[in-house]
């Protein structure tokens, strides 16, 4: 050991490590991450528990249960992506999209863009429908754009914070089910702080992050797949590419799949689940319609001290 000693220098640690670590109070102004309420953030100096331990188990448990709630679904395959938004898109593509799949991605900012970069990395065919940053599609948009493509995913994003529009999503489910394709939604942006209802608009796979309206550290995604998204990811012929993001594995690990037991698949980040628990119980208990209102009120807040500032919107028509 002595004469390792004599052969091994170790380097010396960077003189800003020795240093306390601060941490400035800011009031967050963007679209994410925002301000974590007193409750997450003292779930986050919780103890640490193993990410099998049965106590873990149950507040997983709970985090499906909220997840449900948020979305208004009640797809069984519902859990947390350990990973931000961007990993939701990832996990969400991965899945549904195979070599030479054909996929319509409705493009309308950067996360469109984001979405269509994705899907040609997993071997799509991609087709896009394009508007200026600030519009939104409309159904005959939509209905065009499936009987010319005839793909089998659409991507669309419900909140688009690179402009700020939110895409009405009434409808679209149910022109994609006529037309054999699956209706993948990001709301990102908007889930807790604009109404969706998974179940009721037809919509297959959707996620979301935990840094935004939910108010819980990034690292964690909400995600849900219909009965119909899940039959397409049985029926695969090429495995999915990710083992990190394949939805075969995460839903045992989730307790999604009906199986007895949860096997091992990766460590959950278990601080950030407790977060993301305590963000989505906040949001229980003040109640999804009353969220909605007070985004709803505080927007309109913020769009008329803009304009009395002289400030013009981008957004021509506030409704969306």
């Amino acid at each position: 050991m002595s004469q390792l000693k004599s052969l091994i220098r170790v380097s010396k640690p960077a003189e800003r490590l020795l240093k306390p670590l601060h941490v400035p109070h800011k009031l967050l102004m963007g679209p994410g991450p925002s301000n974590a309420p007193p409750r997450v953030l003292a779930a986050l100096a919780m103890p640490l528990l193993g990410h099998l331990h049965p106590e873990f188990c149950e507040i997983m448990d709970d985090v499906k249960a909220g997840i449900q709630y948020a979305f208004q679904t009640c797809n069984p395959v519902t859990l947390a992506i350990s990973g931000t938004g961007h990993a939701a898109m990832e996990a969400a593509l991965c899945n549904a999209v195979e070599p030479n799949d054909v996929v319509v991605i409705a493009q309308n900012g950067i996360w469109g863009q984001r979405a269509a970069d994705m899907a040609l990395r997993n071997g799509a065919n991609v087709k896009t429908i394009v508007k200026p940053p600030g519009e939104v599609f409309n159904l005959h948009e939509f209905a065009q754009a499936l009987e010319v493509h005839k793909p089998k995913l659409m991507f669309v994003c419900h909140g688009e914070s690179s402009s700020g529009s939110l895409q009405p999503l009434e409808g679209i489910g149910e022109l994609c089910h006529r037309h054999g394709c699956l209706l993948l939604v990001d709301t990102v942006a908007s889930l807790g702080g604009a109404p969706v209802f998974t179940d009721k608009m037809e919509i297959d796979i959707i996620y979301s992050g935990s840094q935004k309206v939910l108010g819980a550290p990034p690292g964690t995604a909400p995600i849900s797949f219909s009965p119909r998204a899940i039959e397409k990811l049985k029926n695969r012929t090429t495995k999915v590419r990710s083992y990190y993001f394949d939805m075969n594995e995460l839903s045992n690990y989730w307790a999604c799949d009906g199986a007895e037991a949860r096997r091992y698949h990766h460590t959950g980040p278990i601080s950030s689940v407790y977060a993301l628990r305590e963000g989505l119980a906040g949001l229980a208990e003040e109640g999804l319609a009353e969220c909605w209102d007070r985004h709803q009120r505080l927007a309109e807040t913020l769009w008329q001290g803009l304009e009395n500032m002289g400030l013009k919107l981008l957004i021509a028509d506030k409704v969306l």
